[in-house]
């Protein structure tokens, strides 16, 4: 069964999908608080519990892909998405909750890397970077609409923890659907099978330490302090908290998948421009969020936050693009992987932000290290690949 133009299509709307699924939580942390009196620990359990479930399943699931073929490891896990949501409307309890949580992260480490791998293998004909772009746009159009609908439909739903999850599981359902006749690529035979849980030897390469890991982590990074720890510490009156959370959450990740086309070409012009590109928009994004915490003002916000929704996409694609670059085919779903365990670890920014202190303090800290992370790629895109003589694009 041969492929079609189009199918790259329908594994882009699946990672749309999932992606959806995994950020509408963030959205209904506040709508938990008020409904349930959720306590702020708990709160913090059920938003972190995402990620231990995806870490592990990004690492596995794109060695899986190698070994078996992207859709005998992406189609279960697209398969899986809605009835995590299922699980969150159904559950009111804590552990629950979790289990939900759990599973969604499940599912989006699998997604992730494996159909960023399968959209690369269905895009082989179009020009370099392509398959990054799509695959980077999808993921993080999923992102940006979910919490917008999700936090817009909870603010006015008579039914804030059943109603504002109806739209994914009606988004999922879809997906699959259209999933299903995809066919799913052979995967790669040059030899034995690698092990499902390992660490491609290019991820620990001069050039990928250098160039790729000290700019991953700001992907998610600029996406958290923009929504889930600025709001956080402003003091003021906040009216209408979850359509605003939403809002911005939308406008934020919007922000980032508009000014992707633009980050291929910065990185067509030279590579890892757009990543360095990314990197001062985060800078200026931290010094617009001191700015709002200094003067109170949540409207400004709205300013800040998709500042640092470009930075998001801009390191997300110039990221991506260098992995594809790095990546041996055999291999590509597990080193994709790497790279997006490396961005989630951004997730943790607004915890560790609050553990030094919070405030403006803590976010010119943030300031800092973004400026160190674009010093160490920028010395670091000089160092060439390996196997190359020198890098390529300079």
């Amino acid at each position: 069964m041969r492929s079609s133009g189009s199918d790259w299509r329908r594994v882009a709307l699946a990672m749309f999908a999932v992606g959806w699924g995994a950020n509408q939580f963030t959205a209904m942390l506040l709508a938990y608080r008020d409904e349930l009196g959720t306590s702020t620990q708990v709160r913090a359990v059920l938003f972190g519990v995402y990620a231990a479930g995806l870490v592990p399943a990004l690492l596995v699931g794109g060695a899986a892909s190698d070994r078996w073929g992207r859709r005998a490891v992406v189609l279960p896990a697209v398969v899986a998405s809605p009835l995590a949501t299922l699980l969150l409307v159904l559950e009111r309890s804590s552990p629950g909750l979790a289990a939900g949580r759990l599973l969604a992260g499940v599912c989006s480490g699998i997604v992730f890397a494996a159909a960023s791998a399968w959209v690369a293998e269905l895009s082989v004909d179009e020009a370099p970077g392509t398959a990054a772009r799509r695959a980077a746009v999808a993921l993080s159009a999923g992102f940006g609409v979910g919490p917008l609908v999700t936090g817009l439909v909870a603010q006015w739903s008579p039914a804030p923890l059943v109603v504002p999850y109806v739209p994914h599981l009606v988004l999922g359902v879809v997906a699959v659907v259209l999933l299903w006749p995809v066919p799913g690529p052979a995967p790669a035979r040059t030899g034995p099978r690698p092990p499902l849980l390992r660490v491609p030897a290019v991820t620990r390469s001069r050039r990928f330490v250098l160039a790729v890991a000290p700019s991953a982590p700001w992907v998610f990074a600029t996406a958290a302090i923009s929504f889930a720890y600025l709001p956080a510490e402003l003091t003021g009156p906040q009216p209408g908290a979850l359509a605003f959370t939403g809002v911005l959450s939308g406008l934020t990740l919007g922000a980032g998948v508009l000014v992707q086309p633009l980050a291929r070409r910065l990185d067509e012009r030279r590579v890892l421009l757009a990543g360095q590109v990314g990197l001062l928009l985060a800078v200026l994004g931290c010094g617009l969020g001191v700015v709002v915490l200094e003067l109170d003002a949540r409207l400004l916000l709205l300013v800040a936050g998709p500042v640092l929704g470009a930075g998001y996409g801009c390191v997300l694609v110039s990221g991506l693009r260098e992995t594809e670059r790095l990546a041996a085919p055999a291999e590509r779903g597990a080193t994709v992987a790497v790279f997006y365990a490396l961005t989630y670890l951004g997730f943790a920014a607004p915890y560790l932000l609050g553990a030094i202190g919070g405030g403006t303090t803590a976010l010119v800290v943030a300031l800092v290290v973004a400026v160190a992370s674009l010093a160490v790629v920028t010395l670091g895109r000089r160092v060439p690949a390996p196997g190359a003589g020198a890098v390529s694009g300079g």
